[in-house]
């Protein structure tokens, strides 16, 4: 009896360790995919869209359709021409006093070609991933977001990241 045991023990541990080992492996599959060197952003025809009413800019591909604009000009959604489930949403909004001590709790962890520091999350679930930067200054939250079906965000990842860095909010 105490032989089956160490079998089923040892058993167990094998299997643990698959397991885990496929985790890390898928792990390291997506990060791969997310670090390729094959994005060239010279290589894309850019244009750049600068918001009348907050006064951000960010690039986009020249090819890509932008969506019809809120009346109240506070952002702009862009969206592939291979994909219309592929999107750039660059908007911003005046911060409410509970919206600023939040973002205080969250440290920065990105900083803009332009010197600006922000926070980047990037999330995946089964169906979607996506991109967020969100910048603060004065009373105005600014935002970026790029996004695509999740089995497709390794694609998109290094122009959402290029993007992200290129966005410019207003000096202060």
């Amino acid at each position: 009896m105490a032989t089956a045991n160490k079998i089923c023990s040892l058993g167990r541990r094998i299997y643990r360790f698959v397991a885990s080992l496929s985790g890390v492996i898928a792990l390291l599959i997506i990060l791969w995919g997310c670090t390729a060197n094959d994005f060239n952003a010279g290589a894309i025809a850019w244009k750049t869209y600068k918001n009348s009413r907050y006064g951000f800019e960010f690039p986009y591909p020249s090819n890509w359709t932008s969506l019809t604009a809120p009346a109240n000009d506070d952002g702009i959604a862009f969206i592939s021409p291979q994909d219309n489930s592929v999107e750039i949403r660059g908007w911003a909004s005046q911060q409410l006093p509970n919206d600023r001590e939040s973002v205080k709790k969250i440290k920065s962890n990105f900083q803009t070609a332009q010197g600006v520091s922000g926070v980047l999350v990037v999330e995946v679930s089964q169906q979607i991933g996506s991109m967020t930067l969100t910048l603060t200054q004065s009373q105005v939250k600014y935002c970026l977001q790029g996004q695509s079906k999740s089995q497709d965000f390794q694609n998109y990842y290094r122009l959402f990241y290029y993007i992200a860095q290129q966005y410019r909010i207003p000096k202060s």
